[in-house]
């Protein structure tokens, strides 16, 4: 109950100048105050409605500058100018320009953050956005921590990501937590195509932000539900649950160019539409929150009864291969291709190899992975003509490192049996991945698989 009291305390500290400023800002603009609407269960700590136009409001926002290169090779050198960040019409732009330095191509956006202004612990974060459409365009609404340095920097420290697009494909939004070391993450996904992408309208994106749970909506819609992140330094134990979601995080947003995930913009980039509009900013905060949590237990599916954790290994059942139980067809960066179970094997057919060995994926998710044991991968596979494929088990909740490393194996038209023998060395983990990843070396040629087991022995 201790707990309780004190956060509500600094948090009722923080609301103070937020609050007494948000009329002032419609007062000197002329322009009409939107009212905040209410949420049932929830006070309102702050919002900014984005009214009017000209600069933002600095009693509640930070320009962040950054120079090019200063995470995740971005391109864009973050500015305090007014062209990449101002407020039009009712809503805030952060907008990219392409423009020369030194004789060289250089972008400049903007990068917003509320640190130190409007910092919150726990809460429902609101966000209505409209994304920009460009490849190259990465556009994010996310949280970091008050203080990064308390557990360590990112991401002991945790990351909290609302909401991200890439701008390549706006029919596609991420939702995704970062947290401890080694890094792990967890990420949900939302589609709406056509005339409801995300580049084509606005949408409401928003965070249920609690001490033993995180919940993310898109359109009220659940996208994601965390409760059992951690955190700890390397060789150590891990810190008290629920860190590193115990402290004051603040919100920001930022439009970058380039980098790691989305790629750099190419011809097809056009830097008069490269605009991430957002509409509002809305944070609601209970009377009060119950601190004293415990991190749920992991639970570990059981083998079958033969031992082995691939159900369905040897294709005797049709299945839906979209949905997110047992094999799952996936296609990324230009992969063309659909599979299909007949006749006891799965087949891969493709047309567009894509530009990533895992544009065309056949995974199968939920083995139970435990440090210091051993386990034995087994398959049939062969390919219409020569070919390349490569396996892995991955962990999409720890960052994605390979707990049987990317092995490349050579196809050929008579069927072969391998055997892949390791040891996982990693933190205990419910969710390991089996992985086929087909695509980026040129090959299209059919491929046929059955009979694929992972064993403990």
């Amino acid at each position: 109950m201790k707990n309780k009291k004190i956060i509500s305390s600094i948090l009722a500290l923080s609301m103070l100048v937020p609050l007494a400023s948000c009329g002032k800002k419609a007062e000197e603009t002329g322009a009409a105050k939107t009212e905040t609407p209410a949420i049932e269960g929830y006070n309102l700590l702050w919002s900014d409605e984005f009214d009017g136009s000209g600069e933002m409001d600095l009693t509640k926002w930070n320009y962040e500058p950054h120079e090019p290169g200063w995470t995740n090779n971005e391109l864009q050198e973050y500015t305090t100018s007014t062209d990449n960040v101002f407020v039009r019409d009712g809503n805030l732009v952060l907008k990219a320009l392409k423009t020369e330095k030194d004789g060289v191509t250089h972008y400049t956006s903007g990068k917003v953050t509320g640190q130190n202004k409007t910092d919150f612990q726990y809460g429902k974060v609101v966000v209505s956005a409209k994304v920009p459409e460009g490849q190259g365009l990465w556009p994010a609404i996310w949280m970091m921590p008050k203080d990064e340095s308390y557990y360590g920097q990112w991401p002991k420290c945790g990351e909290i990501d609302i909401m991200e697009s890439l701008g390549h494909d706006t029919t596609v939004s991420y939702s995704t937590i970062h947290y401890g070391e080694p890094h792990g993450e967890q990420q949900g996904t939302i589609t709406k195509e056509g005339d409801e992408s995300f580049s084509a309208k606005f949408h409401e994106y928003s965070v249920e932000w609690e001490p033993g749970e995180m919940r993310f909506y898109t359109d009220g819609e659940l996208v994601l539900t965390c409760n059992d992140w951690f955190t700890a330094v390397e060789g150590e134990d891990d810190k008290p649950y629920p860190a590193p979601f115990d402290q004051p995080f603040f919100v920001q947003m930022n439009l970058a160019v380039g980098g790691n995930w989305p790629g750099n913009p190419d011809e097809t980039t056009n830097f008069d539409n490269a605009e991430f509009l957002i509409d509002y900013v809305r944070v609601y905060q209970k009377d009060a929150y119950d601190t004293n949590v415990t991190k749920p237990p992991m639970t570990f599916r059981d083998p079958l009864a033969d031992g082995n954790y691939i159900r369905n290994g040897d294709f005797s059942v049709a299945e839906d291969l979209t949905d997110d139980i047992d094999w799952k067809f996936l296609l990324f960066y230009e992969g063309v291709g659909e599979a299909e179970i007949k006749d006891g094997e799965m087949i891969i057919t493709s047309t567009n190899c894509g530009t990533e060995e895992y544009s065309v994926q056949l995974v199968h998710p939920d083995i139970a992975m435990y440090k210091g044991h051993k386990y034995r991968i087994t398959f049939d596979i062969r390919a219409d003509e020569a070919r390349k494929c490569i396996v892995c088990i991955s962990a999409p909740n720890a960052g994605w490192i390979r707990y049987f490393p990317d092995t490349s194996i050579d196809l050929t038209t008579e069927w072969q049996t391998f055997v892949f023998e390791f040891e996982m060395k990693e933190k205990d983990d419910n969710n390991g991945r089996l992985e086929f990843n087909m695509g980026k070396h040129g090959d299209t040629a059919t491929i046929h698989l059955t009979n694929v087991r992972v064993e403990e022995i």
